[in-house]
């Protein structure tokens, strides 16, 4: 099912590196996340209620340019 909230994420795993992009094409690289939060937050029912509970203040980030469409 789409999210309302993510418009994507991609994963790294030599990085360990989360990269989220919202609908308001707002992206984010998360540090340090395990392969399994990744696994969950891919196959999460509610993307957004996952990243909210499991991601956004658990991980250190930095904001990346905004996406154009």
């Amino acid at each position: 099912m789409p999210s309302t909230a993510v418009r994507d994420i991609a994963y790294d795993p030599a990085a360990r590196a989360l990269t989220v992009t919202f609908v308001t094409g707002r992206r984010y690289v998360y540090a340090d996340v395990p392969p399994e939060t990744y696994v969950a937050f891919r196959t999460a029912p509610s993307k957004g209620a996952f990243f909210n509970a499991e991601i956004r203040d658990a991980y250190a980030y930095e904001e990346l340019e905004r996406e154009r469409r």
